[in-house]
């Protein structure tokens, strides 16, 4: 599916799906039709069962995502109703991000910042080349920020480093990140795409079936007890031991060659 501004590239290779911030000029800042455009982008990925695993990454090698496009707040936030409409078209796209179902790699080369931290947090995994940074400047902007983004990155990264994070404002590397627990891996720069490519290609030839319940029981893991719904995990194990998949399975492991999942 073509994304509906060409500031967002929505491409299908093989099983993966990408989604890009295609502003580089401006360090790939996401602006208001750009936030519009990623719950479409998602919402095809979701509902095509060729694609197994979605790369979310920026234009060029200058950034993934700067943040918001604050040269257009004048315009797009400029009245208490503005701000409302501006923030609505952000809170759907991080919900479609970090509500698929499918399991979702950023990968971050340069200026990792602000917003562009928030859509990497909504990913599962965090791939990032070496010289890439990280940080929320939210004190330097007198900016509020919401419960659910700062309760985000304290279950990654402890609330003693999330408050290092937004206290500071400063910008931290990727090694301070990995060290944190911020991003998954930290590979040299002229490796990233192949390093990417590999380990969505590895997760995207495993049974969807189980992927999708492991996502889902950790995303339950992370809630309240009380609002933890068990049953719907059951219900994805069970599904995972009443599929094809699972036949194909334990019969190529017999047969010792590599299974052939179909996601059902």
């Amino acid at each position: 599916m073509p994304s509906t501004t060409e500031k967002m590239i929505a491409k299908k290779d093989g099983n993966i799906g990408w989604m890009i911030f295609n502003q580089p000029e401006k360090l790939n800042a996401v602006s208001y039709e750009m936030w519009q455009a990623v719950p479409e982008i998602m919402g095809d990925y979701v509902a095509d069962d060729k694609i197994r695993v979605v790369v979310v990454t920026g234009a060029g090698r200058k950034a993934f995502v700067s943040g918001a496009d604050i040269s257009e707040f004048e315009e797009k936030r400029n009245s208490k109703e503005a701000i409302e409409i501006y923030n609505a078209a952000g809170t759907a796209a991080h919900h479609a991000l970090a509500g698929c179902p499918k399991p979702t790699i950023a990968m971050i080369q340069g200026y990792c910042i602000g917003g562009g931290l928030a859509v990497a947090l909504d990913c599962d995994l965090r791939i990032a080349a070496e010289g890439s940074r990280f940080g929320v400047p939210a004190a330097k902007l007198g900016l509020g920020y919401g419960y659910d983004g700062i309760a985000r990155l304290a279950g990654l990264v402890n609330p003693a480093r999330a408050k290092e994070i937004f206290f500071t404002a400063r910008q931290f590397s990727g090694e301070e990140a990995l060290g944190m627990g911020l991003i998954n891996r930290l590979v040299p720069p002229t490796v990233l795409d192949a390093y990417v490519r590999d380990y969505a290609a590895t997760i995207g030839g495993n049974a969807p079936l189980t992927v999708a319940a492991a996502k889902l029981a950790v995303r339950e893991y992370l809630k309240d007890p009380a609002e933890r719904d068990l049953a719907a995990v059951q219900a994805a194990v069970d599904t995972c031991f009443a599929s094809e998949d699972y036949v194909e399975g334990r019969t190529a492991f017999m047969e010792k060659r590599r299974p052939a999942f179909k996601g059902r």
